[in-house]
């Protein structure tokens, strides 16, 4: 799942930056996230899993932490994300009676022990990884036998309204390449996650005009941080050209953008597999409707 060209390769750098600057004003803007992290938790009621420590990998401001207490009481959490700021504002969702534990790192490069986790999870991280192969690679690692791993992610059909009006005015990657949700389930095979799960979900937003629109993509820290996209500023005329473009709603200023919301688990199998091994194909990787 890494990209195969400098335009898809996140700059890690950047998407630090972005996250940081991002952090005051998360929370304000992240209407996707709160989507998402609602369909996971959903998700999880009907499982029956003995949880003792949940890592939420790419906490952000740990908005999840609270929820998932609530679901798994007497649980250890572990709020993980690359962004200082990030974490900082997590800190301020913590009671002084909370097992909350607040960790600075790569997800690529979780540092904790082998088999030390009961429950992952990643709600939004992945559309900012270059290679998730070695995010699930590291899932694999840390879960226990018979863990939990539960996700959200966007597909290849979101935002492609955006991605359509950026191509007509610029060649240049300006949004995100989202993964085909089969990539999850191959990368969950490939780590030696058993019996991965996939559904996907549409969700429509509309914004008042363009401004909007990119208040809220800069506000959520999604602004483009791929390594290929151009250095220099957007010009005026071709940003109005861009926008211009965009699909408006019968005519009027109102813009409507799809994005497809991609949720999946897997189980942890206590065991990776060797280089080469597999244990099951992808195309029996499961879907509901």
């Amino acid at each position: 799942m890494q990209a195969g060209n400098h335009s898809t390769i996140f700059c890690a750098q950047d998407v630090r930056r972005r996250f940081d600057r991002a952090a005051d004003s998360f929370d304000d803007f992240d209407f996707v996230h709160r989507v998402t992290r609602e369909g996971l938790l959903l998700r999880l009621e009907p499982m029956s899993i003995e949880v003792n420590t949940v890592l939420d990998l790419g906490c952000a401001t740990g908005a999840a932490c609270k929820p998932l207490h609530r679901r798994f009481r007497g649980a250890h959490i572990i709020a993980l994300d690359v962004s200082a700021r990030m974490l900082r504002r997590a800190a301020r969702r913590r009671s002084w009676f909370s097992r909350y534990s607040l960790l600075q790192a790569e997800a690529g490069a979780i540092p904790l022990a082998n088999h030390s986790v009961d429950l992952v999870f990643c709600n939004q991280l992945l559309p900012w990884v270059t290679d998730a192969t070695l995010l699930f690679a590291e899932v694999g690692r840390v879960l226990r036998s018979n863990g939990l791993f539960v996700f959200a992610a966007l597909g290849p059909d979101s935002l492609g309204q955006l991605r359509d009006a950026w191509q007509g005015v610029d060649p240049g990657p300006h949004v995100n390449p989202f993964p085909d949700m089969h990539n999850f389930g191959d990368a969950a095979v490939r780590a030696g996650l058993r019996d991965p799960v996939l559904d996907v979900d549409r969700l429509r937003v509309s914004y008042t005009d363009a401004d909007a629109l990119f208040r809220d993509l800069t506000g959520s820290g999604a602004r483009n941080c791929l390594a290929g996209r151009r250095r220099s500023l957007t010009g005026k005329g071709r940003f109005r050209r861009m926008t211009a473009a965009l699909p408006h709603v019968h005519g009027e200023r109102v813009i409507e953008l799809e994005l497809e919301l991609v949720y999946g688990h897997c189980w942890g199998s206590g065991q990776r597999p060797t280089v080469g091994e597999f244990r099951i194909s992808p195309e029996g990787i499961s879907r509901r409707s």
